[in-house]
């Protein structure tokens, strides 16, 4: 049996033992910094807020406002992903995956780390105030907070709920793009908010199914790693019918959106629930990347039809 079609099977993997293939450790020192801030998070956290601000605009909103509020949105996510960082570089060196990041290889000591997080931070709150308008930097700021007390400090290493919870950091974006617009939080914004809180979880947990046996390394109670995968599978379809119901359900609060996102809504959360049922039925690990990947697709088009029915 190949490793892609390894059924997913509790197992365990004393630390340091071998897991599944790593990341490539950073060549150059700006490149070390430039892991901290986990950039390919931040590619799918902006990918919500320009299409958040076009609904928020009911057209195209000032060019200008949206490169600053991605400047800011950038800045914001990389400075918490840093800190995450530097808080998890101990169970970092216990996980194949995680092994070759900065902290760990000691490409970037975790004094200098946290200096630079912190720095990302400050700017990031700067730029978006003088840039925006307050609400979108208090919003950025409030979703560091969340994400590194709630999640990175407290949950991730106590509970089996901690991507639940702890990633509503990660829909924040949606509030601040349509903040730096209306300067306000209305239901729209708090529905699509919903929607990537619901996304979050069979999109991680399909990654962590691939990787349970790291996240057993280093004792972090990632669900797929401790619940016999039926279990895990029941709530990461649970989700994602949740999931494909904000989305919906966004047609009628927002008001200004028509067949292009409806008839994409559609036929995108039905494929993403298919597949997400059919990993029950075939439960390896190629499955789940596959359910992982698709997640970033759906995530992706769902948005760029959403900006293209405003737009259209």
């Amino acid at each position: 049996m190949t490793a892609g079609s390894r059924p997913l099977v509790p197992s365990r993997l004393a630390p340091g033992g071998v897991a599944h293939g790593g990341s490539r450790a950073p060549r150059s020192t700006i490149g070390a910094y430039i892991a901290l801030t986990k950039p390919r998070i931040i590619e799918l956290l902006l990918i919500t807020t320009v299409p958040t601000m076009v609904l928020a605009a009911d057209a195209w909103p000032s060019t200008w406002l949206v490169i600053i509020t991605l400047i800011g949105g950038t800045l914001a996510a990389g400075g918490a992903n840093a800190i995450n960082m530097y808080v998890d570089r101990d169970i970092d060196a216990l996980m194949e995956r995680t092994r070759h990041r900065p902290l760990v290889t000691g490409a970037v000591s975790p004094r200098n780390a946290l200096i630079f997080a912190v720095s990302l931070e400050i700017a990031a709150f700067v730029v978006l105030w003088a840039g925006a308008n307050l609400l979108s930097a208090v919003l950025a700021l409030s979703a560091t907070v969340f994400y590194v007390g709630v999640y990175t400090l407290w949950l991730k290493r106590t509970s089996r709920q901690n991507i639940v919870i702890g990633g509503a950091a990660g829909a924040v974006p949606v509030l601040v793009g349509w903040a730096a617009v209306n300067n306000s939080v209305e239901w729209t914004p708090v529905v699509l908010f919903a929607a990537i809180f619901f996304w979050t979880p069979p999109h991680f947990w399909a990654l962590a199914l691939r990787y349970a046996d790291d996240y057993r390394a280093a004792n972090v109670p990632m669900l797929p790693a401790i619940v016999p995968f039926k279990a895990a599978h029941v709530q990461m379809v649970g989700h994602t019918v949740a999931l494909v119901a904000s989305t919906l359900i966004l047609v009628p609060v927002a008001g200004n959106l028509g067949m292009i996102y409806t008839v994409s809504a559609v036929l995108l959360g039905a494929a993403f629930l298919a597949a997400t049922i059919r990993l029950g039925r075939n439960p390896t690990e190629s499955a789940s990347m596959r359910v992982f990947g698709f997640s970033i697709t759906y995530v992706t088009v769902l948005f760029a039809a959403m900006t293209l029915d405003v737009l259209v």
